[in-house]
């Protein structure tokens, strides 16, 4: 075990999970719980209401009660650590184990910042078993063996409260730098929106593509992935302007089947564009991808370059405009996701091909220099949630000398 060659200063000792929790199950929540909203650790308090009731299961004899002091470990997920004490009341999914406590040996603070350390997730990682990392599951018997650092009472409450103050320093920073990236986000949406209102009149986006290639979806069943075959673009391979994916990260169909779906083949400079939940996002499809097709939940764009300018209108169906008119379009569906009426009708204001290139061109260089802050602040962020998680790592298997 990781932990178990870890060596500890002279005063502390190891000790298993099994020493300090044991494993219950406790069945029979009365109260419906709304599963799509997240609390922490997985737990959803008793009593929780919302709007949308209606998503509840109505079976909830698998779920189980966690009370304030428990342990929730997610049998999928610890290794990244979703595991934690609750201070909440509540349920959790059949993903989870429960464990109450059963000693008084650990501090708690001390003990949050223990199980949620970069140390123990690695450990849990290496017990997780499965063919890949989304299919890990987390035997609860080898949980339980994990030895844990055990420092005297008094020396972990004095690590919590080194560990209090130096993680409220950096989550101060990190939160300041979060609300520029916030400001910055925000400056770059109005700049855009600024840019596009009243510049012409408006006209439907069907009315701008080839009339030779109308706009169309792709594959409905792709079938198993085939090394040779022909690659597929989806939802998920469409990032922001500009953003393009990478020939070898695409998934390929055999060429049998996407021979059947020859009417939404891609050509370059054609665009993509995303309609299933996560809609919105479009994307150029470069050389590389020239008789690349795409999924169902993705539609082909083939402008007409004597009327339309391709970074023009990346510009326009990724700005505000546009998506408040999606939103408003599918108010009260079921499932949100667009289809193919709705985004032929998505309204574009259409200057001369001339102010379409002078706009796009301004908007690529004003929000270059706004992207570069916002990845400056991004990388902030990540080196303090870094030094963070480290810092916690060392702080809690005594690898670094606390202050006094």
């Amino acid at each position: 075990m990781i932990l178990d060659s870890l060596e500890l200063p002279s005063t502390w000792r190891r000790s298993p999970v099994s020493a300090h929790f044991r494993r219950v199950s406790r069945k029979g929540f009365d109260d419906k719980p709304l599963l799509s909203v997240y609390r922490e650790h997985g737990v959803v308090p008793r009593g929780f209401t919302d709007d949308n009731w209606n998503l509840m299961p109505t079976d909830l004899t698998a779920y189980q009660l966690v009370e304030p002091g428990d342990l929730a470990v997610n049998k999928m997920k610890a290794w990244q650590g979703s595991l934690g004490l609750s201070q909440l009341e509540g349920v959790v999914s059949p993903a989870y184990f429960i464990y109450t406590p059963i000693s008084r040996s650990f501090d708690q603070r001390y003990l949050n910042y223990l199980i949620r350390s970069r140390l123990l997730a690695a450990e849990l990682a290496r017990l997780s078993d499965g063919v890949r990392p989304q299919q890990w599951d987390l035997d609860p018997k080898a949980f339980e063996r994990v030895p844990l650092p055990e420092p005297p009472m008094k020396e972990q409450r004095r690590i919590a409260d080194y560990l209090d103050r130096e993680t409220t320093t950096i989550d101060a920073l990190i939160e300041k730098q979060q609300r520029l990236r916030s400001v910055l986000k925000e400056r770059r949406q109005e700049l855009v929106r600024a840019h596009l209102a009243d510049v012409g009149p408006q006209v439907q986006l069907r009315h701008l593509v080839v009339r030779e290639r109308p706009m169309t979806y792709g594959i409905l069943q792709a079938g198993e992935h085939d090394d040779g075959g022909v690659p597929y673009i989806g939802p998920a391979d469409i990032s922001r302007v500009g953003g393009t994916p990478a020939l070898q990260d695409l998934r390929r169909t055999t060429v049998e089947i996407a021979a059947q779906y020859q009417r939404s083949t891609l050509r370059p400079g054609d665009l993509v564009a995303s309609i299933g939940p996560a809609y919105g996002h479009v994307m150029e499809v470069s050389e590389e991808l020239d008789g690349a097709n795409l999924t169902q939940d993705t539609v082909r764009l083939a402008l007409d370059p004597d009327r339309a300018e391709r970074r023009y209108l990346m510009w326009v169906l990724q700005g505000a405009a546009s998506r408040d008119f999606w939103n408003f379009e599918i108010t009260g569906a079921t499932f949100r996701r667009l289809n193919l009426g709705t985004l032929a009708r998505t309204p574009v204001p259409l200057p001369s091909l001339n102010e379409q290139r002078e706009i796009a061109d301004h908007l690529d260089r004003e929000t270059a220099k706004i992207d570069a802050l916002i990845a400056k602040a991004e990388r902030f962020i990540e080196l303090a949630q870094e030094r963070r998680a480290a810092l916690i790592t060392a702080a809690v298997t005594g690898q670094i000398e606390i202050p006094t």
